[in-house]
């Protein structure tokens, strides 16, 4: 399920739990014996007298929020649930005097299955072998042999960042046959993890042996740009570069170069920095970049998901017992 943490002195009773919901009616349904406030598209720092709990996302008002504290947060809040999983869209003022946890693990199947979907559109390429006319039809079945389409078994797979989401990818990448080497923590290893894929000593040497790099890792100060020029130019040539994660993990200037010069065989990405990005934005219209608007995650029922992790911490806390997915503000997810 996720790392604990000790419940906070202040946890209220089973009878004394209000809380106040930013998403929606669905994802309270599986919770009961609480008493619940919608605070839909309120500011929640300005309603936080009114609850003990706090069930919020991104897209609720945090983008606009004000990078100082405003007078009398936490007020009555003790624990903030988030339905995400990185922190980095939040100020740091949110972790201030409150637990927070997240919904970590909630959408790595989902996310696993759009990188798969990426690796084997770059290996087949259907989409531009699609017979269109008789011509087409005559022209791609000639170039096959000339030109054969990737097997996946025959490449290796490198993952950057290896919670949830990173060992999804890794599962279902071995079942296709490929050979998988991760990075946890910047940390390499000579031994085999449990999904049977071995850890890279480095970044350099995972770039520099991959045939495509899925970046599952959270935005900190020590991730941001991690994939910039220096990384970049390790990279093995014609590697397929996946952003499932943040768009602050990659310097898109130095992208945009590896990508002109060829070192880059392509680019997936689901996220970017800023999102959306400018309208003449040239990863709109690269040849070699596939730009999703950060929808990995959204493939199956994730809102029911997103129900159950909280309606099982919520539970905990009316007990006073630790709670699951607890941030841990040093190590910035």
């Amino acid at each position: 399920m996720g790392s604990m943490t000790d419940a906070p002195a202040l946890a209220p009773s089973l009878r004394q739990a209000i809380v106040l919901n930013q998403l929606g009616g669905a994802v309270l349904s599986a919770s009961t014996g609480v008493q619940v406030l919608d605070a839909g598209q309120d500011l929640a720092w300005e309603r936080c007298h009114e609850a003990d709990v706090l069930l919020t996302a991104p897209r609720n008002g945090w983008r606009d929020a004000p990078k100082e504290k405003p007078a009398g947060w936490p007020g009555r809040l003790r624990w903030v649930h988030l339905a995400s999983v990185g922190i980095d869209y939040f100020p740091a003022w949110l972790f201030e005097g409150v637990q927070v946890s997240c919904a970590r693990g909630v959408a790595a199947e989902p996310i696993a299955d759009y990188v798969l979907s990426v690796l084997l559109e770059q290996s087949l390429a259907l989409n531009a072998r699609r017979a269109k006319n008789a011509a087409d039809w005559e022209r791609e079945s000639t170039l096959v042999i000339s030109q054969p389409m990737g097997l996946l078994a025959e490449q290796t797979l490198g993952i950057v960042g290896y919670g949830a989401i990173g060992k999804a990818v890794a599962q279902r990448a071995k079942a296709f046959g490929m050979t998988v080497q991760v990075l946890r923590n910047g940390k390499g290893s000579a031994q085999l993890n449990e999904d049977g894929a071995s850890y890279a000593k480095d970044l350099s040497q995972l770039l520099a042996s991959s045939d495509h790099v899925v970046l599952a890792l959270p935005l900190t100060a020590a991730s941001r740009g991690l994939i910039n020029a220096d990384a970049l130019a390790y990279c093995k040539p014609g590697l397929h570069l996946i952003n499932v994660a943040r768009g602050g993990l990659v310097d898109q200037d130095a992208l945009k170069v590896a990508l002109d010069s060829g070192l880059l065989g392509a680019a997936s990405l689901d996220v970017t920095e800023p999102e959306p990005l400018p309208e003449d934005h040239w990863l709109y219209s690269h040849e070699k970049v596939r730009l999703t608007p950060h929808i990995s995650w959204a493939a199956g029922d994730v809102q029911a998901a997103t129900r159950d992790k909280f309606a099982e911490n919520l539970q905990r806390y009316r007990r006073s017992q630790a709670l699951f997915d607890v941030v841990d503000l040093s190590k910035g997810y």
